[in-house]
């Protein structure tokens, strides 16, 4: 689309048009796909062709079927915690897409329940835990996401670690707790890799 704007201003509408269909289209790369198009059809005025259109599904299908990366780690400290800890999946996006990733993580049969989510918010996670009888103090949360991941678990009183990805959604971004109640539940760390160390320290006796 560098034909009619820069890589900024197609940013910025992209967003704003993902924002505005977020209730209807929901979270994962089929909703993305679609408010690219919506967006390139509106910055060229409707003058973008077929065939841009398609480079835009193709893209969209290419990162469907993207092999999965697991983060550095993951792979050993998963079925590591998986042999010690009673472990859920809660993840939001698009069901199939989600499914897939899960069934080409390999990682799959580590988790008791797999929860795939439209959205992740304190009345969400409060209801899973009722489900599973899982009082919040007892459950902590590992994400990279502040908005979706961490503050929704403090403000039930369950405890979260914080691993930050290099890239972060503008939509999820959020300032980390900072009030003391919070704070002392809040577990920030750079890697997976010492998640199991953090949960050595949380379990030692005082």
């Amino acid at each position: 689309l560098s034909r009619w704007h820069d890589a900024a201003t197609v940013e910025a509408q992209l967003y704003k048009t993902e924002m505005s269909n977020l209730e209807l289209f929901g979270y994962g790369i089929k909703a993305h796909a679609l408010s690219s198009i919506e967006t390139a059809i509106e910055i060229t005025r409707g003058e973008i062709t077929a065939e841009e259109i398609r480079a835009i599904i193709d893209l969209a299908r290419e990162m469907l079927d993207h092999p999965v990366e697991l983060l550095p780690g993951a792979a050993e400290v998963v079925p590591e915690l998986a042999r010690r800890y009673r472990l859920l999946l809660i993840t939001k996006g698009d069901l199939r897409d989600q499914e897939r990733k899960i069934r080409r993580s390999g990682l799959e049969t580590c988790f008791e329940h797999i929860e795939i989510l439209s959205e992740k918010t304190a009345p969400v996670y409060s209801r899973i835990l009722s489900r599973h009888g899982i009082e919040p103090e007892n459950f902590l949360m590992v994400g990279n996401s502040l908005k979706s991941d961490i503050l929704p678990v403090l403000d039930l009183g369950g405890h979260a670690v914080h691993i930050p990805y290099r890239i972060t959604w503008q939509h999820e971004r959020a300032e980390p707790p900072t009030d003391p109640e919070r704070t002392r539940r809040f577990h920030p760390i750079r890697r997976l890799a010492d998640l199991p160390g953090l949960l050595a320290r949380l379990h030692a006796p005082a």
